[in-house]
């Protein structure tokens, strides 16, 4: 290979046919052959023959309490499901093949029988319900986003986690879809060096509101949801936002009326400039209001390589394999990119494992408190404001 830089697909195409175990040894993807189908081709070996005791909480619009797999985890023991509605907590006890249940989260935390709990709740009672369970002595996954607008919030849950001392983890997705995974593992490689530039993107169009508990989707702060995006960058350096400017935008939807929503917010769309630790910066959005746009994606652009979907373009002479883990035999990928039951694979062997959890507290927070801080630069025609820093102590 040359010092110049290595379009993966010339390259591949100067290879000529090579087996499947001389590209993966060499540490490249395989062209023409998904990441699942990749995945499938490793074999998975557990790292304990301990089971986890599981409790799970919430099986509303999107139906999250199943959809992680946890059920058919090898590892896992489902002990109890709860949601506060009875037909839901029905749909769950049948969709987790458990016959216990309770009438909410705050009864299923005292049961003695249970070490872990998955919180797929609403996202206005994530920062509550977390607290509730390590408080109660339980290791703890909650789906995104780790708080809902409040830096307050994040400060108390960050102290609960500190003081208990029990595994935290957001089930952020976009940090195992095959693009943002392969983009960590080669950044931790060198293969980007420091990121110049980097965006992540989340487009969600919907012209009336996605139902939700009690309606707290309708109208919600485009970038109080922000960890689908945010994760392109700090999922995959573990680097830091530093400062935002952010603009709003606002598509002329009835929820985002004034008087129309709870949040007295307008913006349908909000599209934020971060300034990152490395000195660089990060396009970051959340948008509602283009018309038909459903997806998740990022790019990130470095010194010495840049990524988009995942195809590496660069000078790196050697590139990590960036196939995603393999899954228990029989745990489906689930949705969003097939990122849920790798999600789930990640929080069982952290306790398992007795390690933290990808993504921990401090990688939470700094994906989710910027974008709080961004809506704040909205409502302020874009003033640059300093974003609060979440950095593990040092031991």
């Amino acid at each position: 290979m040359s010092s110049n830089p290595i379009y993966r697909r010339e390259f591949l195409e100067k290879l000529g046919k090579v087996s499947l175990g001389a590209v993966m040894a060499g540490g490249l993807p395989i062209q023409g052959v998904s990441a699942r189908e990749q995945q499938e081709g490793r074999k998975w070996e557990p790292v304990s023959e301990r089971k986890v005791r599981v409790g799970i909480v919430g099986y509303g619009v999107c139906r999250f309490g199943a959809a992680f797999g946890f059920q058919d985890h090898p590892n896992v023991d489902i002990v109890a499901v709860s949601d506060l509605i009875p037909e839901r907590r029905q749909g769950l006890m049948k969709a987790c093949r458990c016959d216990k249940s309770y009438e909410s989260l705050e009864v299923l935390v005292k049961d003695p029988g249970i070490e872990a709990v998955f919180v797929a709740t609403d996202a206005p009672n994530h920062v509550r319900h977390c607290i509730e369970v390590l408080n109660h002595g339980k290791h703890v996954m909650t789906a995104v986003p780790a708080v809902f607008g409040s830096i307050e919030q994040a400060e108390q849950l960050l102290e609960t986690v500190q003081r208990t001392g029990l595994k935290y983890m957001m089930a952020e997705t976009s940090c195992f879809r095959a693009d943002c995974y392969g983009m960590r593992k080669i950044y931790e490689a060198g293969g980007f060096g420091r990121l110049v530039y980097s965006e992540g993107e989340y487009y969600h169009y919907h012209s009336t509101p996605i139902d939700s508990f009690k309606g707290w989707r309708i109208g919600m702060p485009p970038l109080w949801y922000p960890t689908h995006s945010t994760a392109y960058y700090v999922g995959v350096t573990s680097k830091r936002f530093t400062s935002v400017s952010c603009i709003g935008f606002n598509a002329g939807f009835q929820a985002y009326r004034p008087g129309a929503n709870k949040y007295d917010n307008r913006f349908t769309d909000e599209v934020a400039l971060f300034k990152t630790s490395e000195g660089g910066s990060s396009r970051m959005l959340m948008c509602k209001g283009i018309q038909s746009l459903i997806v998740e994606r990022g790019r990130v652009f470095g010194e010495r390589g840049w990524m988009d979907g995942t195809e590496y373009h660069g000078i790196a002479k050697k590139l990590p394999d960036i196939t995603r883990p393999p899954l228990p035999p029989g745990m489906p990928a689930g949705g969003h990119g097939g990122s849920h039951g790798l999600l789930a694979n990640e929080f069982i062997n952290s306790i398992l494992e007795n390690r933290e959890p990808l993504v921990n507290v401090y990688e939470a927070l700094a994906m989710t408190v910027p974008g709080i801080v961004a809506h704040q630069s909205a409502l302020r025609d874009g003033e640059t404001l300093k974003i609060p820093q979440y950095v593990r102590p040092k031991a």
